[in-house]
């Protein structure tokens, strides 16, 4: 997949465990992929750039920033520090004038003593985007060149609509993407819904398991198996 860059960012707030397992995965399934790493510390994975610690919304699609910037290849694709890909989802191509999400994502929340497996239908999450490295860079270049700093956004801009590109452009006053694709891959990612996440740790929310739900998963296996990723010793 040598027209295809891994966008990897990370805050470095998950246990060390666990990033490990999730990046040994992104590099058995990538290939020949280039891999750019964007982290608030130091790490051994990819090309790596090291940004200041601080976590926010607006620091995260910062740092997607810097990785696309450095991006030669047609095609990138974003990898979450907290989220196994199938093979399958890094071989989707969307067309070169768009961004695409994956909609076949379940989540693991691993607070529960009961591990299942959860989708929410629909659902367009950044850790799910792969598309033209031209699209991203461009709507992420203006977004930052118009908001150039978080004091600079609109209250009601960041705490509704600074997410996915290719959602809320005309209400963060920005231009529309031309196109954004939905796609399955055969198989699922995983996301794991842990105490560190943005959501959990950060706005201290918890969130709800969606309508579908499943105690195993292709080719993943068990959700009991699986949380053995996050969890030493369960």
């Amino acid at each position: 997949m040598d027209d295809l860059t891994i966008l990897y960012y990370t805050a470095n707030i998950i246990p060390e465990h666990f990033m490990r397992e999730i990046q040994k995965n992104i590099i058995k399934v990538v290939g020949n992929s280039r891999i750019i790493s964007v982290s608030q510390k130091p790490i051994d994975f990819g090309e790596n750039i090291v940004v200041p610690e601080g976590r926010s919304l607006y620091k995260l699609y910062y740092q997607i920033l810097l990785a696309v910037r450095e991006a030669t290849t047609p095609y990138v694709a974003c990898a979450e520090d907290d989220t196994l890909y199938p093979q399958e989802h890094f071989e989707y191509r969307s067309a070169l004038d768009a961004i695409a999400y994956d909609i076949n994502k379940y989540t693991l929340q691993t607070w529960r003593s009961d591990y299942i497996f959860s989708l929410r239908p629909g659902r367009r999450t950044m850790s799910s985007m792969i598309g033209s490295t031209k699209v991203l860079r461009d709507t992420l270049e203006e977004r930052y060149s118009k908001y150039p700093t978080v004091e600079s956004i609109p209250p009601t801009i960041y705490k509704y609509y600074w997410g996915e590109p290719g959602r809320f452009e005309n209400h963060a006053l920005l231009t529309p993407l031309k196109e954004t694709e939905r796609f399955e891959a055969k198989y699922p990612h995983i996301q794991f819904s842990t105490p560190e996440a943005m959501g959990f740790g950060y706005l201290g929310t918890r969130k709800a398991l969606g309508p579908v739900q499943a105690y195993e998963l292709e080719p993943w296996g068990s959700a009991k198996d699986v949380i053995k990723l996050y969890k030493e010793g369960v």
